[in-house]
């Protein structure tokens, strides 16, 4: 009886620290579960995995353009003019809202830098005042930390450097990442602006965000008056 004992107490010592790490090494996991996927929110550059167009990538030699847009503009403005087409990682556009005072830089196309400057606009949307669906988001902890305050009925602004386009908010929207619902190209003149949903847990494939329909063109130059790029 007391060799069985002695045996017993052996394989308790000889499990113990196995058991122990074991344990510390299923905490560990845990505790990385954040800090993990919002690391794969930005190597996966965020929001846009389906809509990317172009092979441009960090470290790719993306050359980022900060334009001046115009703020104030006091010249004659017409309901239908010209457009002038952005090129990738150029900012052509500033979004304001009424919901919260700050102004957001707009850049054409989706990379972890661009990101890292500002909103980022899928190039495969249709460019801000065209007919179809306008796509834009941006990090939920930097540019789009309040984009959860917009509700039905609030105005958001782009102003661009051919044109300024005021939309209002008509639809509050809730979709996992591979959904194409909201993000999708539309016969509909619409704004769809969204970020991560803000979760404890790190969850990132859940998007939050406003469809907008556009209320007023005002731009700078009518058809015929100036050249589309």
């Amino acid at each position: 009886m007391g060799d069985k004992n002695r045996g017993n107490n052996i394989l308790v010592h000889v499990a113990t620290p196995f058991i122990l790490f074991a344990l510390c090494i299923g905490f560990l996991m845990i505790a990385m579960i954040k800090p993990y996927d919002k690391l794969k929110v930005y190597v996966n550059l965020a929001f846009m995995d389906n809509l990317k167009n172009n092979p441009e990538s960090a470290g790719s030699g993306l050359v980022i353009r900060d334009n001046e847009i115009v703020d104030e503009y006091d010249g004659e403005t017409y309901e239908n003019g010209e457009f002038i087409r952005p090129r990738f990682g150029e900012m052509y556009a500033i979004m304001s809202c009424s919901a919260f005072d700050i102004s957001i830089p707009v850049y054409w196309g989706s990379n972890s830098e661009l990101f890292e400057h500002g909103a980022c606009q899928s190039s495969g949307s249709t460019i801000i005042g065209d007919k179809g669906n306008t796509v834009i988001s941006a990090h939920e902890d930097t540019f789009f930390a309040e984009l959860y305050k917009l509700k039905k009925g609030d105005t958001v602004t782009l102003k661009t450097n051919y044109g300024q386009f005021k939309y209002t908010v008509k639809e509050n929207i809730t979709f996992n990442k591979k959904d194409g619902k909201y993000v999708a190209p539309s016969s509909e003149t619409k704004l769809t602006l969204y970020t991560c949903k803000r979760d404890v847990l790190g969850n990132a494939d859940e998007r939050t965000g406003v469809v907008c329909e556009l209320k007023e063109k005002k731009f700078y130059k009518t058809t015929g008056e100036g050249s589309s790029h």
